[in-house]
């Protein structure tokens, strides 16, 4: 204050500050608003052969928040003739870029890695925004998945052995050869997460690609975008094509110059892009949805119970591994119940902003919608409604929220209890024996992740053998990195993660008489 009360004594000076000040405002505005306007183009742009591109397709969407319903965003809607302009770029760019070495494939992906890092926080916020998703899983969790598959792809990829000798006694050599150009479809629950598993091993191995991110959680997807241009890979190896799934998810299924499609989603598109892709017979790998089933015997871990209904509702519900359907032995049903419901009474929901640890909104008014009435159905169906409900939670009339929710009294009959509801509700199933319980999770056309919870190891270990499914979680034991997953049956037919999540993208050929 005295400093101000000192330059007020020079008229001049007085002048001279207002227009440094007055030139620094000018330029402050415009340079918020050239950066507004360079994401909102990029918004509705796509990204084809290294540049920004103009869509031909005029359609537009609203990007919608779904903690208070407002329009967050706009992005165009592509259609089959921008997929073409990107596959054709894919396809041009393949032969050299299939070709490059794998040290300079290291190069590139660890200078994404560095930029990745350098922009975390903005890919949190686009989290935040497009799901919904409270601050600290979205840093903590979503965010930091992301890294993780970079990191680990990037350590498989030092060591990975593209070409070796059959045998000793054999003078056949195999080789592992880019696929070729790939259509990857990722969903909006774990948007990052599923762009990273699926963008970074393509490249990783030499394949070109085009990503359709989910048009409900698109933001993601575009910022990640930004990083793959501000890592200088080559025109034409990335590509981004915004779009729903009717117009480019089935153009990128259907198109003959496509090799592979990796699709993360629902069980029903999933048959879809199976049809689409039959004419074509090019490689699908498929991770679809879940139901799984999680075994409480009697002689579970402590804070088994109480760890399986957060695990439940973190994400609110958005997991297709989650484990959705609880069987607990009979002998200790009613101190389970009363532990769940406990334990569910203590997740609040609220803002995304808000600090603490406490979930979101489901990320759309059709999701919301879908839950809502499978709730209505497990009431009508006779399941008690030991906790939740359809009403919306207190304050929060705003947005999409949903209570954590807990059914009991359920039998593997009802449509809860075989729908993949994807919400905060967990169904709860009484059980005699652990062959019953067996059958009851494998009674399922689903195959993703099933959860056991007890004292004894080797009960465990026999049981985990007879579950079909490509997880198996033992007493809440996470998977580490670089291992692979994906489901059985109806939850899909590939591997994501670690050497698993390379040889996705990968031809294997045989020459005969090479030494």
């Amino acid at each position: 204050n005295g400093n101000l009360k000192v330059v007020r004594h020079s008229h001049v000076y007085d002048k001279f500050s207002h227009f440094i000040i007055s030139f620094l405002f000018y330029f402050t505005i415009n340079s918020i608003k050239r950066i507004s306007n360079k994401k909102m183009n990029n918004n509705q742009k796509f990204y084809i052969d290294g540049k920004w591109v103009d869509p031909i397709s005029k359609d537009i969407l609203d990007v919608i928040n779904p903690a208070n319903e407002e329009i967050i965003a706009q992005i165009s809607l592509g259609n089959k003739e921008d997929l073409d302009v990107a596959v054709n770029a894919a396809k041009n760019s393949f032969n050299t870029w299939s070709t490059t070495s794998v040290d300079h494939r290291l190069e590139l992906l660890n200078r994404l890695k560095n930029i990745y890092k350098s922009r975390f926080d903005e890919m949190t916020k686009a989290i935040i925004l497009e799901m919904g998703c409270p601050n600290n899983f979205a840093s903590e969790v979503q965010t930091q998945s992301g890294l993780d598959h970079l990191n680990d792809f990037i350590e498989r990829l030092k060591n990975f052995k593209f070409e070796n000798n059959f045998s000793n006694q054999s003078n056949n050599y195999i080789t592992h050869e880019p696929i070729g150009v790939c259509g990857l479809i990722t969903p909006w629950n774990w948007p990052i997460n599923q762009i990273a598993l699926k963008v970074v091993p393509a490249l990783a191995v030499g394949c070109t690609m085009i990503l359709k991110p989910s048009e409900i959680a698109p933001l993601s997807g575009i910022l990640f975008t930004e990083m793959i241009d501000e890592a200088g890979f080559p025109p034409g190896v990335f590509n981004l094509v915004n779009g729903n799934g009717e117009g480019v998810g089935n153009a990128i299924s259907s198109h003959p110059d496509i090799d592979m499609v990796s699709f993360t989603g629902s069980t029903r598109a999933g048959r879809l892009i199976l049809k689409n892709s039959s004419e074509t017979i090019k490689r699908v790998c498929l991770e679809l949805g879940g139901k799984g089933g999680n075994i409480v015997f009697a002689d579970a871990p402590e804070n088994g119970v109480r760890d399986s209904i957060r695990n439940v509702m973190s994400n609110s519900g958005q997991s297709c591994d989650a484990p959705t359907r609880m069987l607990v032995e009979r002998q200790v049903y009613e101190k389970v119940i009363e532990d769940a419901i406990d334990e569910a009474s203590k997740i609040s929901v609220d803002l995304p902003n808000k600090e603490g640890d406490h979930i979101g909104p489901v990320v759309s008014k059709i999701q919301y919608d879908k839950i809502i009435n499978l709730i209505n159905l497990g009431i009508k169906e006779g399941a008690n409604l030991a906790i939740g409900g359809p009403e919306k939670p207190p304050g929060l009339e705003k947005g999409y929220f949903i209570k954590p929710t807990i059914f009991t009294n359920v039998n593997n009959d009802m449509e809860i209890a075989k729908s993949e509801i994807f919400g905060p509700v967990l169904s709860i199933i009484p059980f005699d024996t652990e062959e019953e319980a067996i059958a009851i999770v494998n009674d399922t056309e689903y195959g993703l992740g099933n959860y056991i919870q007890t004292s004894d190891l080797a009960k465990a270990q026999r049981v985990a053998k007879k579950l079909r499914s490509g997880v198996v979680y033992i007493n809440g034991n996470s998977m580490d990195s670089g291992t692979p997953f994906g489901g059985y049956r109806q939850s899909g037919n590939g591997r994501e993660g670690g050497n698993w999540g390379l040889e996705e993208y990968l031809e294997v050929k045989t020459i005969t008489g090479w030494v």
